[in-house]
């Protein structure tokens, strides 16, 4: 992709919704407001979301017993939620970026699918 497509493209993601993935399995949801030769990426209006720590899975893992069988349900189907928290504007490091997705909803899939036609 030469450097003018490049431009456009990130051009075209202001204002919209990203999820950042990070190194340290940290994944920040916000809008796009811009980014800089050292690829940092500036959201605003972002949510934090971490995976459960490894003593939430165990609790959850040793708390989660079938009422009816009476018996420990299998590890594999343990679920536990990702804490989040508000941090509003936010600077992550290029060097700590592991993904970035854009979210998009239906609606905003069907109009850009309608755009192309």
């Amino acid at each position: 992709m030469d450097e003018n497509k490049a431009v456009q493209y990130l051009d075209s993601l202001i204002g919209r919704t990203l999820r950042v993935h990070a190194t340290d399995t940290r994944i920040f949801v916000g809008t796009f407001k811009c980014t800089d030769a050292a690829r940092n990426v500036i959201l605003a209006s972002t949510y934090e979301y971490r995976l459960p720590s490894p003593s939430a899975v165990r609790d959850a893992a040793t708390g989660a017993e079938d009422p009816a069988a009476g018996s420990a349900v299998d590890a594999q189907n343990i679920k536990v939620n990702m804490t989040s928290r508000f941090i509003g504007l936010v600077v992550v490091p290029g060097q700590h970026i592991t993904k970035i997705e854009l979210e998009e909803t239906p609606q905003q899939i069907r109009t850009r699918e309608a755009l192309k036609k």
